[in-house]
């Protein structure tokens, strides 16, 4: 039987989840806790084989710096990150520190204990994109990678000489990355483009 920890700051999913693990032969429950900060406290000093762990928290920090840490102490524990927001950086960001799995909350069609199961037997579970949402007129697909770089700092509220300069390109190609997005959009201001972004969980800033 594996034991699992679950963190997650949305007491309904939270809940969810709590249910179908302690519904299944094949799991225990040994925590469900809403903050990101605390999971490596309880990998450290209580038998964890799997956490599951939401990566967006309303405080405190993320999932994906909470499994960044757990995987440089506890590299053997297996770690499988969910979320609802389509924001691409984060899968990313997970294969990069080496989350086994990745699952997304409303639209992936495996079910989460078929994804669990598989990472313990030593599988990497990814989606092969995030989910599609709408920004205004477009696909949330339909964005280069250099463009939503750009709308990921505009919704900072970075003027565009600031993104320029981040990202190592021109004041004139910020400009036109912008100008591209809100013809494909139909949004008339930068700002409209920047909160409609945010919104839509298209790009998320800051984790």
């Amino acid at each position: 039987m594996w034991n699992v920890l679950i963190v997650d700051d949305q007491n309904t999913s939270r809940h969810l989840m709590e249910m179908m693990v302690e519904g299944s032969s094949d799991y225990n429950l040994v925590k469900a806790i809403p903050l990101a900060k605390m999971a490596d406290i309880y990998a450290l000093t209580m038998p964890v084989d799997l956490i599951i762990m939401d990566v967006v928290m309303a405080e405190g920090p993320s999932g994906l710096e909470a499994a960044e840490k757990i995987k440089k102490s506890k590299p053997d524990i297996k770690i499988l990150l969910v979320t609802s927001m389509p924001e691409v950086s984060f899968m990313e960001r997970a294969r990069s520190i080496g989350v086994d799995s990745f699952w997304y909350k409303e639209t992936d069609e495996s079910p989460l204990l078929s994804v669990m199961d598989r990472t313990m037997a030593g599988e990497k579970i990814y989606p092969d994109a995030p989910p599609t949402v709408k920004l205004g007129l477009a696909d949330s697909s339909e964005f280069t990678d250099r463009e939503l770089e750009v709308l990921r700092i505009l919704t900072t509220g970075c003027p565009d000489q600031e993104i320029a300069d981040r990202l190592g390109i021109s004041f004139s190609t910020v400009r036109t990355h912008i100008n591209h997005m809100l013809d494909k959009t139909g949004f008339e201001t930068r700002t409209e483009l920047a909160i409609h972004a945010r919104l839509s969980g298209v790009v998320i800033p800051d984790m």
